[in-house]
């Protein structure tokens, strides 16, 4: 019988990243963000109305031992929420946007904004900010990917552009 196995990890950036939820709907989505969130350093905000209870009851009965180990805070607004981040820049993740993640200049304390699963970010959230509008291009037919999924493709890509893939080790 051989020892306990190693894990592979690897060095958030700093900064760390900071995915922001606006007005999410659907709890199993948002848990799975935050298991994300947990598991590359990055920041989980929450912002406006939620579709579900985040209290420590709530979260206990579903299962989710990894939320103590995860930052979220919850805001009013999307506009209080970067006023209290100040984000070096920001990158707004939509359908309906023109230009694919893979082209972001991404920077570490960006924050990756997210809109709600049935609705997507507002159009003045969109307009008030055009040059940072960005998308995962789907195959023809497909609207969008879900949204923990579309969370975690463009965070990962954003760490592997920051290099923190490049020296990975073990524990």
């Amino acid at each position: 019988m051989s020892g306990p196995v190693s894990k592979l990890r690897f060095h958030p950036p700093e900064p760390p990243f900071h995915v922001v939820l606006v007005e999410p709907e659907i709890p199993q989505n948002t848990g799975s963000i935050g298991r994300l969130c947990a598991a590359t350093g990055s920041l989980l905000h929450l912002v406006g109305r939620l579709g579900f209870d985040i209290s420590e009851k709530a979260v206990r009965r579903a299962g989710m031992d990894y939320w103590r180990n995860l930052s979220v805070s919850t805001h009013p607004d999307l506009a209080s929420c970067l006023r209290e981040i100040r984000p070096p820049t920001l990158f707004l993740l939509s359908s309906k946007a023109d230009r694919s993640y893979l082209e972001a200049p991404w920077v570490a304390g960006a924050a990756l904004v997210f809109g709600s699963e049935s609705t997507g970010l507002t159009d003045a959230i969109l307009e008030a900010h055009p040059g940072s509008v960005f998308g995962i291009p789907p195959a023809s037919g497909i609207r969008s990917l879900n949204l923990a999924n579309a969370a975690s493709v463009v965070l990962y890509e954003a760490l592997r552009k920051m290099g923190s893939f490049e020296a990975p080790f073990c524990e």
